[in-house]
């Protein structure tokens, strides 16, 4: 029997309010299934997440959990500026990873895996942020984020990699990443936590780059050989890919 994921407004339920009782009007899980349901509907600042109440009056806020007219901008500004960010996202982590969890029990679901990808926040150099860039671990399988890291560079994706892999369930998963990430500890440390990982090898490790197609330029010996291609057409460009994989037995050499 396949275990399914508990309603997201039971986990936003369980986030404990930092609001004194004086002068509280809104509830905080209402309040955060508003901003869900209006984020899933385009909604992208305060101001339009407290349109989106107005406009769909009683009977939707109501269902929200409100008493109340939903809140304005100032007041969503205000809570949210007062939200635990690390608590809450260590939350919506773990109901993240019960759904991809949940899926992959499913029969027939493909191999469940999760992309290690560094981003920087749009529009962070005009809000005055340093170039704000995050460490993410996305499920391929539902597009959710599962946990991410603040670091101050790109470079400092190695060092912030190890505290993202320990938030993670890794059993049974696959790990993809870019070819800054391709590094032998966290290698080990995806091996050591039960998964697997894809990693792309690139010139700045000319070693390894060679190892590996030498690797590919031998003979099997009984092991699966495949191939495949595609092509792919969008942003101006057109980009083939050739992808050819071998198990590397012991005794390979190079």
């Amino acid at each position: 029997m396949i275990a399914h994921p508990r309603p997201l407004i039971e986990v936003f339920a369980a986030m404990p309010d930092f609001r004194k009782p004086r002068g509280k009007r809104h509830p905080l899980t209402a309040i955060f299934a508003l901003a869900c349901c209006a984020m899933l509907c385009g909604a992208r600042s305060y101001s339009a997440i407290a349109e989106w109440g107005r406009n769909y009056g009683t009977r939707i806020a109501q269902a929200l959990g409100f008493t109340h007219a939903t809140p304005c901008a100032a007041t969503l500004h205000t809570i949210f500026r007062h939200v635990d960010r690390d608590a809450f996202e260590a939350h919506l982590g773990t109901w993240a990873d019960s759904v991809v969890g949940s899926r992959s029990a499913a029969p027939e679901t493909p191999e469940p895996a999760v992309a290690l990808d560094g981003k920087t926040l749009r529009g962070s150099k005009k809000q005055g942020a340093p170039g704000t860039h995050l460490l993410s671990a996305l499920a391929h399988q539902v597009g959710v984020t599962l946990t991410q890291r603040a670091v101050d560079d790109k470079t400092n994706e190695i060092t912030a990699v190890e505290t993202v892999l320990e938030q993670l369930i890794l059993e049974g998963r696959i790990v993809t990443m870019d070819a800054l990430l391709t590094q032998r500890h966290v290698a080990q440390t995806i091996v050591d936590k039960g998964g697997d990982y894809v990693m792309s090898v690139k010139e700045h490790q000319p070693q390894l780059r060679a190892d590996i197609a030498l690797v590919l330029t031998l003979p099997p010996r009984g092991d699966r050989h495949d191939t495949a291609r595609t092509v792919d057409l969008g942003h101006g460009r057109i980009e083939p890919r050739h992808l050819t994989t071998r198990a590397a037995l012991v005794g390979d050499s190079a």
